[in-house]
C-alpha cells in the first residue's frame, strides 16, 4: 500500500483515495500451496462500506500499469449488483483491456452469487495467483476461476508494476484495514480480526413517548414547555458481526427535516433549540450535551420544541453522530420520520375512547379494594413467587376472556373462547383512538373527576401527586430512580396505592406489574450482587453464572429448564460486559432477567417454557436472530411460521418488561413482531399454545437453530 494512505487498525478512509501497491506477493506451487516453485500471487483483504447511492455497473478497484498508465477494471459491481473479480493485466492472458473494458460479463471473471449489500460493512478477499483467482465475501469462498499466465519468468516483477486504485468518486464508499498478504494467508482468519463498527438506532429499544403509525411515521408530543413530553431512544455501536463494541465515544443528537436532511432551525418567535435533552430537571440544547457511549450503548432522553404544524407540516428525523470532526455515514444513525404534535386538551372527540379505557381501569382498581390486592403484594414479598402468581391471576383483576397481542401499529386480540364479539373491537378502537389523539392519557379534568369519584379506595398515601405525575411522564431511567426511592421507605400498601394511581393516570395498566415487583426485584438484585461480587467492585462473569442460574430457576419455578449457554450469552450481551462484570452491568442484566423470570412463573407461560418437544419458547433470542432464521439461506419461511421470544430491549420498569413477542411471517411476505401482553388476567382452561394456533396469522411453530458460524436457520413444526 502506498505511504499516503495507510489503513491502521482504527483508521477509515474514503474509497476514492485508496492506492495499493502489489509488492507483497508470495511464491505458490501448482496446488496453491506456498514455496513450490509454481509462480507468485497475493491476497488482498479489506472491509468496505458502500453508500446507499451506489449503483450497479460501477468500478470499485481498477488496476493501473505504472509504466504505461494503462488502466482496466479489477473489482466491480455488475449490472445485477453482484461483485465481480477480473484477471490481472501483465499477468494473465484473460485480463481485460483498457480499450474495451465493458461489459464485464463478456470477459473471464468470477462473481459472487448474492447481491452486494449497501450501507453495511462487508469483507472482501481477493486471492490472485498466476494460474487462478479466488473471490471471498465475509470469509467465504464465493467464486474461483483458472487462468493462463502470460510469462512465468517475469510474473513477480510485472506484478510490482501494477497499482490498484479506488473508485474516482462516482461510487461513494469507505474502506477499513486494507492488507496485502502472501497468497498463502487465510482470508477467513483476516475476516474475524478487528471488524469495523457502525452506529445504529436500536428500533426494538424505543422506550417511552413514541407512537408509531401504520405509515411508519412516529408521533411525538412536542411544542411549548408545558405540553411537550420526553421520549427516549437508544443508539448502539456494533461491529460488523452485530456485537456491541466497548468503546468510549461521545454521540450528539440533532433534529433534521426528513425530506431534505437539513437542520431544523430556531424560529423567530422561539428562543429554544429545536431538540432538547433533560438533565437534573433542566433542559439543554442537545448539541451542547453529548452523551457518552457506555459499553457500546447510549440512551437519549429528548424533547422537541418545534411542531410539524408550524413547519409547513414537514416531518423531522433525529440524527445521531459521533463528535469526531470527520463525519462518516457509518457513524451516523437516523430515527424514523417524526410528526411532532401538540397535546390538545380541549379536544373532546376522543372522550368516549378514554372513558372506556379509564372505566376498565376503575373496575380493576375497585377489585383491589379491601384486602385482596394487598394480600397479593404480601404474597409476592413474603411467600414466594408461585403463590403470588396465582393470587395475581385470580384476584388482582377481573376475569377476562382475552389476552391482547399488541403491535407497534395495531392491536391484535387472541380470543380464548373463540368468541370475538364486540369486546376485542372496542379494545382496538380505544387503542386506535389513543394513537390518533395527541394525549395518551386523560385530560386534567377527566383525571380529576375520576380521582374524586374514587377517593375512597385508597388511604392517605405518603406518595404525592407530583411523584405520580413525574412517574407517568418521565423515561425508564427516571422511573427506576423514583421506584428505588419509594420502596426504601414506603409500605406495601403505599406501593400498591402508587401502582394503581400510576395505572389510572397513565392509562396503561401494565405499569402496575412493574411497580408491584419493584421491592422484590431490588432486594433480590442486591443480595445476588453481594453473593457473586463478595463485596468487590467487579466479579468474573464465569463466577456469576451459577448464582444467576440458581436465581432464575427459583424465580421462574423452572427446575427442569435452567438457563442454557446461549441464554447466558444473551444475558452477557444485555449486560454489555466482557470477562468481568461491574455492578452497573449486573443491574442492566438483572432488570431484564427478573421480569422475564417472574413472567415465566405464571402457570400458562411456565407450561410452554417447560415444554421442550416441541420447544415453544426458544430461550433468549434476539430480534435479529429470529429474522435471520426466517430468512434463511434461501427464500423466506412459509407464511404463518412463528416463534415466541422475549424482547431484549424491554427492561424494568418498562411496562412491557417480561412480555413475550410473537415473531412471524405474514401473508404479505414480511416479518412481523407483535407483543403478547401478559397482564396477569385470568385465562380459560385451554393452553396458550392452542390460543395462539387459533389465530389466522399463526399456523405453524418455527424453531431457531443456531449454527457454529452464528447464523440461524429455522425448522418448522406443523400442527
Amino acid at each position: 500500500m502506498a505511504d499516503d494512505v495507510q489503513c491502521r487498525e482504527e483508521e477509515y478512509s474514503k474509497l476514492e483515495g485508496l492506492r495499493i501497491n502489489l509488492d507483497r506477493g508470495g511464491k505458490v506451487d501448482e496446488e496453491g500451496g506456498e514455496d513450490g516453485g509454481g509462480g507468485f500471487g497475493f491476497s488482498l483483504c479489506f472491509w468496505i462500506y458502500l453508500s446507499g447511492s451506489a449503483r450497479p455497473s460501477s468500478v470499485i478497484l481498477k488496476q493501473r500499469n505504472c509504466e504505461s498508465e494503462e488502466e482496466a477494471p479489477f473489482l466491480v459491481l455488475n449490472e445485477e449488483n453482484k461483485l465481480i473479480l477480473l484477471p490481472l493485466m501483465l499477468i494473465h492472458k484473460e485480463a481485460p483491456s483498457s480499450e474495451n473494458p465493458f461489459p464485464w460479463t463478456d470477459m473471464l471473471h468470477t462473481a459472487a452469487e448474492v447481491d452486494c449489500p449497501l450501507e453495511k460493512w462487508f469483507h472482501v478477499g481477493c486471492q490472485v495467483a498466476e494460474k487462478y483467482m479466488r473471490l471471498h465475501v465475509d470469509g467465504k469462498l464465493v467464486g474461483e476461476k483458472s487462468l493462463t499466465p502470460l510469462s512465468s519468468n517475469q510474473c513477480q516483477e510485472d506484478m510490482k508494476k501494477i497499482t490498484l486504485i479506488g473508485n474516482d468518486g462516482n461510487l461513494g464508499g469507505y474502506i477499513y484495514q486494507v492488507q496485502v498478504l502472501p497468497i498463502s494467508a487465510s482470508i477467513s482468519d483476516q475476516f474475524v480480526k478487528n471488524p469495523p463498527v457502525k452506529l445504529s438506532l436500536d428500533n426494538s429499544c424505543i422506550l417511552d413517548g413514541v407512537e408509531e403509525g401504520g405509515d411508519g411515521v412516529w408521533s411525538i408530543v412536542g411544542g411549548k414547555a408545558s405540553c411537550r413530553r420526553n421520549f427516549s431512544l437508544e443508539v448502539v455501536l456494533l461491529d460488523a458481526f452485530g456485537r456491541s463494541v466497548h468503546r468510549e465515544m461521545e454521540v450528539i443528537a440533532s433534529l433534521l427535516y426528513a425530506d431534505s436532511g437539513t437542520p431544523v432551525e430556531k424560529t423567530r418567535d422561539d428562543a429554544e433549540a429545536p431538540l432538547l435533552t433533560s438533565c437534573d430537571g433542566l433542559e439543554y440544547p442537545c448539541t451542547d450535551r453529548p452523551v457518552m457511549l457506555l459499553r457500546g450503548h447510549a440512551t437519549f432522553k429528548l424533547k422537541i420544541s418545534q411542531l410539524s404544524s408550524k413547519c409547513d407540516n414537514r416531518l423531522f428525523r433525529v440524527c445521531f453522530h459521533t463528535s469526531h470532526s470527520q463525519r462518516y455515514p457509518f457513524l451516523e444513525a437516523y430515527s424514523c420520520p417524526i410528526r411532532c404534535i401538540s397535546r390538545n386538551r380541549s379536544n373532546r372527540t376522543l372522550g368516549f375512547g378514554k372513558r372506556v379505557s379509564t372505566t376498565v381501569l376503575l373496575d380493576e382498581i375497585h377489585s383491589l379494594k379491601g384486602s385482596d390486592g394487598l394480600q397479593a403484594i404480601r404474597d409476592v414479598y413474603g411467600n414466594g413467587h408461585s403463590k403470588a402468581s396465582n393470587q395475581c391471576v385470580s384476584k388482582c383483576s377481573p376475569p377476562s376472556k382475552r389476552c391482547k397481542v399488541e403491535d407497534d401499529r395495531s392491536t391484535k386480540v387472541v380470543v380464548a373462547n373463540g368468541i370475538s364479539e364486540q369486546t376485542p373491537r372496542k379494545s382496538q378502537e380505544v387503542r386506535m383512538n389513543n394513537l390518533e389523539g395527541t394525549d395518551s392519557g386523560p385530560s386534567d379534568s377527566e383525571s380529576t373527576d375520576l380521582k374524586d369519584s374514587d377517593s375512597g379506595w385508597s388511604r392517605e398515601s405518603i406518595v404525592s401527586d407530583v411523584t405520580i405525575f413525574r412517574y407517568c411522564l418521565e423515561g425508564a431511567f427516571e422511573r427506576s430512580m423514583l421506584l428505588k426511592e419509594l420502596i426504601a421507605s414506603a409500605s406495601n400498601e403505599d406501593i400498591a396505592s402508587f401502582a394503581n394511581q400510576v395505572s389510572l393516570y397513565s392509562g396503561c395498566s401494565h405499569h402496575r406489574n412493574q411497580i408491584l415487583i419493584s421491592k422484590q426485584l431490588v432486594q433480590e438484585g442486591d443480595e445476588t450482587w453481594i453473593s457473586i461480587s463478595r463485596n468487590k467492585q467487579r466479579a468474573l462473569w464465569i463466577d456469576t453464572i451459577p448464582e444467576i442460574n440458581k436465581k432464575f430457576v427459583t424465580i421462574a419455578n423452572s427446575s427442569s429448564r435452567p438457563l442454557s449457554g446461549q441464554d447466558l450469552e444473551i444475558l452477557r450481551g444485555i449486560a454489555g460486559c466482557g470477562d468481568e462484570l461491574s455492578r452497573e452491568e449486573f443491574d442492566r442484566m438483572w432488570y431484564w432477567l427478573y421480569p422475564v423470570a417472574f413472567a415465566l412463573s405464571k402457570d400458562q407461560v411456565n407450561k410452554i417454557w417447560q415444554c421442550l418437544s416441541p420447544k415453544w419458547i426458544e430461550g433468549f433470542i434476539t430480534r435479529e436472530e429470529a429474522e435471520s432464521a426466517f430468512k434463511g439461506p434461501g427464500a423466506l419461511q412459509k407464511a404463518g411460521t412463528f416463534v415466541l421470544r422475549f424482547p431484549t430491549s424491554r427492561s424494568w420498569p418498562h411496562p412491557d418488561a417480561g412480555s413475550l413477542v410473537v415473531t412471524y411471517v405474514g401473508t404479505d411476505s414480511f416479518i412481523h413482531h407483535k407483543l403478547l401482553s401478559l397482564d396477569h388476567r385470568g385465562w380459560d382452561s385451554r393452553l396458550l399454545q392452542d390460543l395462539l394456533l387459533e389465530e389466522p396469522e399463526l399456523s405453524q411453530l418455527g424453531r431457531v437453530i443456531r449454527q457454529r458460524n452464528t447464523c440461524c436457520t429455522a425448522e418448522v413444526f406443523t400442527y
